[in-house]
């Protein structure tokens, strides 16, 4: 694997966030300079590292790693969470209860 997409994206989400590099390193109780080394693509983040990024960045690890995995299965589930991340709370809240109320009619509720 790469180094460099996966810090690539690390950076796109983080700067999608409003974060900066200072505020990520310290949510997941790292040193600045080790973040952006990972950025940059010269560190590779461990598996648990990897994990407290997603969670800090509030992103899915398909998202950090679209440039790994086959586009098609995870394309349009990536379209939407980007859309749904620039939704307000309340815009959100009124997604997901749209949402709800299609799956339970779908499921013949």
């Amino acid at each position: 694997m790469e180094r460099k997409p996966l810090g690539l994206q690390i950076k796109k989400a983080r700067k999608q966030c409003g974060m900066t590099a200072e505020k990520l390193a310290e949510t997941c109780n790292m040193d600045t300079t080790y973040l952006r080394q990972i950025e940059s693509g010269h560190k590779m983040p461990s598996l648990p590292m990897f994990i407290l990024l997603c969670q800090a960045l509030k992103v899915s690890p398909a998202v950090l790693l679209a440039d790994y995995l086959p586009a098609p299965a995870y394309e349009e589930r990536d379209r939407l969470h980007e859309l749904y991340r620039t939704l307000t709370p309340e815009q959100k809240e009124l997604a997901r209860s749209l949402l709800e109320s299609m799956a339970r009619r779908m499921d013949g509720e």
